[in-house]
């Protein structure tokens, strides 16, 4: 049986260049991944994602800004893959894309220029010292 995944894609610049809290980046891509699920609830992969919960395989890449983010939409669109954009309001700012759980080997294609979200690297406090 093929592994089932859900790939979401986070804008990497949302830490640096932006200045957005860590825990604010992760909840956009925890809207995003829920929101694909919901939108996508009745489909025949999600169920199957669904049904194995202590197994879930979620893939999270980095895309370097909006300009990629929007891209990989696109690509998306016109492949007829089912996703959701997220868009932070009232800014209608997007900030991150999820695809509904599918097959790794249908939808890794769209992804495979991007690298596993790293976040900023972090010093620990013994490191300084």
């Amino acid at each position: 049986m093929a592994t089932i995944v859900q790939y979401i894609l986070v804008r990497g610049d949302l830490l640096m260049k932006e200045g957005w809290p860590v825990g604010a980046v992760m909840a956009q891509a925890c809207h995003a991944a829920t929101a694909a699920i919901h939108l996508y609830y009745s489909d025949e992969h999600t169920q199957q994602y669904l049904r194995d919960l202590d197994n879930m395989h979620k893939i999270i890449i980095e895309a370097p800004g909006e300009a990629d983010l929007m891209k990989v939409s696109e690509k998306l669109k016109e492949a007829g893959v089912d996703y959701k954009l997220w868009v932070e309001q009232p800014e209608n700012f997007p900030t991150c894309l999820a695809v509904k759980p599918y097959p790794k080997q249908e939808v890794q294609k769209y992804f495979k220029k991007y690298k596993l979200y790293k976040g900023p690297e972090f010093v620990r406090k013994e490191e300084k010292e």
